[in-house]
């Protein structure tokens, strides 16, 4: 007989608790979905195209009330959930990438955030009093981990969601984007403790930590004093006047009608930029198709050999430089002694017709552009290969090109979202760093403004001026302070001349340090979870409260 005040389900669990539990896990959900929304709205998004920063101070804090409130039970999935959810929403363009791309990143950073949420659990649990501290160091040691190896993937750290927050930025120079990322990180982790329990627990918390919240307060605006007073003057530093072509072409259509079109496009626009008297132009990243080098050592291929002669004797024809994106083949033995094309993607410097160097791309995106576990996962190498990827071989040398009087680096395209490869480059010499890029693949101008974001913080961290020359955006100049200069519209033919000055004069703590920030951050991680479970066992063991 069933009672009217206490019915049981088939389970044996009384359906007022099943109820109270299915509340409690769409309260969870409903809280991490509002996460995902905030987050990715700080960044560019489809809402717009340069994102809204000041929400990414706050977007943290459904996060960090979900992992005080769950159990050990739930936390894997919400972190799961969280993951997906988030690498969705922020690079929904991913889908016009590749067909497995909106399907592999998501499910990465679900299973890094099924990791990390246990993890900050930990941390809260460890320290029921301090441990939102201790996630905050979690979080940014998450941050910098996720960019080692080969999945390494910079887009959605809390940092660069404020690189047109100009004054907050320059703590880059010292400490890298994980100084930023702190500032940004700090009142989420702190309010979303607070809030815990709910609006009840709010102000017995902020009592408790008012002192924290001063300190923040004081570093914040310590962090805006030192923005301020420590941006370089260089008006007196010389100028190089950059052309940058932007020939908007599709990037999924091949061929030689394709190609010829390109090459018309690019030779139009550059003799018009030529009338401003620069002093190189430059073009982005395999802005030119079929590779200039081997079609011109092998001319194997007439079509192609007779495309890249036109293109060699417009070049012959020219008084500036131009830097080229281009891909480098070459014909190597393999292990079995026979003769292979070998590919990398790079970029080419020539003056007066003449090849000077080559760059050959150190960083290859994952997946797209190199997979090394095509032994081992022989499978998905073959999934890759009828997805007609295209694979390049990786360059080894931090080449440093010498023209118009001006030492550079040629990062090529994602090599510029990772801090330590333009610091290299700056580390053996480059005066200034010339980014080429393609992103038109994405047909999105947040994924493109996304991009541009971390680049901004390249600039700040070294003291070097940036240009980028893209096929179809963000074209831009950014100065040593990560000021935008000029930015030329996305998805549109054309080129852009700008003065950059060449700014030498101050080194960075970034630039002969690296990442001692995050490496910091990595130490209190491990150091703090290896402590508190330490105490908790002594405790455990003594019977000590």
């Amino acid at each position: 007989m069933k009672s009217a005040h206490y019915q049981r389900s088939n389970a044996g669990v009384p359906l007022g608790t099943e109820r109270k539990n299915v509340a409690a896990v769409a309260s969870q959900i409903a809280l991490l979905l509002l996460g995902v929304v905030l987050y990715s709205l700080s960044f560019p998004s489809i809402l717009s195209d340069t994102g809204w920063f000041p929400l990414a101070f706050v977007a943290l804090i459904p996060l960090f009330m979900v992992v005080h409130r769950s159990n050990w039970t739930g936390i894997v999935l919400y972190g799961l959930l969280y993951g997906f959810a988030t690498y969705s929403v922020l690079n929904y363009w991913l889908i016009n990438f590749h067909p497995l791309a909106i399907f592999v990143v998501p499910v990465i950073y679900a299973a890094y955030l099924a990791a990390v949420f246990p993890l900050l659990k930990l941390a809260d649990t460890l320290f029921p009093r301090y441990g939102y501290l201790l996630q905050i160091a979690i979080w940014l040691s998450y941050e910098y981990l996720r960019l080692q190896g080969f999945l390494g993937y910079a887009y959605g750290i809390s940092g660069y969601s404020q690189y047109l927050f100009t004054p907050l930025i320059q703590i880059a120079s010292v400490t890298g984007v994980w100084g930023v990322s702190l500032l940004v990180v700090f009142p989420s982790a702190y309010l979303g403790n607070a809030l815990s329990g709910g609006r009840q627990t709010l102000p017995s918390f902020l009592r408790a930590h008012r002192t924290d919240a001063v300190a923040y307060g004081f570093l914040f605006v310590a962090a805006l004093v030192f923005g301020f007073v420590s941006q370089v003057d260089y008006s007196s530093a010389p100028r190089w006047r950059v052309a940058m072509v932007q020939q908007n072409v599709d990037p999924w259509r091949g061929g030689l009608p394709a190609y010829r079109k390109s090459l018309d496009i690019l030779m139009r626009q550059s003799d018009s930029a030529l009338s401003e008297n620069p002093d190189i132009i430059v073009w982005s990243e395999t802005s030119f198709v079929p590779s200039i080098q081997y079609h011109a050592r092998y001319r194997s291929d007439p079509a192609s050999y007779e495309l890249v002669k036109e293109l060699l004797e417009y070049l012959g024809g020219q008084q500036v430089p131009f830097v080229i994106g281009n891909g480098d083949g070459v014909l190597k033995r393999n292990l079995n002694g026979s003769l292979e094309r070998v590919d990398y993607n790079a970029v080419l410097l020539y003056d007066h017709g003449d090849i000077q160097r080559t760059y050959r791309k150190l960083r290859l995106v994952p997946f797209t552009e190199h997979f090394p576990y095509r032994g081992a996962l022989s499978w998905l190498y073959r999934l890759l290969v009828a997805n007609n990827t295209t694979f390049w071989e990786a360059g080894d040398e931090y080449t440093i090109f010498d023209a118009a009087g001006v030492k550079f680096a040629t990062p090529i395209c994602f090599e510029d979202t990772f801090g330590y490869l333009s610091r290299n480059f700056v580390r053996h010499g480059a005066q200034v760093i010339v980014n080429l890029t393609n992103d038109s693949w994405s047909y999105s101008v947040p994924a493109e403004m996304q991009h541009m974001a971390m680049a901004v913080f390249r600039t700040v961290e070294n003291r070097r001026s940036m240009v980028r020359s893209t096929n179809g955006g963000i074209t831009t100049a950014i100065d040593p302070n990560g000021h935008i200069m000029e930015m030329f519209p996305p998805f549109v033919e054309g080129y852009m001349v700008k003065d950059v000055p060449v700014y030498t004069a101050t080194g960075t703590v970034y630039t002969s340090w690296g990442n001692w920030f995050a490496f910091l951050a990595l130490i209190v991680s491990v150091g703090g979870l290896i402590v508190g479970i330490a105490a908790r066992l002594c405790r455990r063991f003594t019977g000590a409260n």
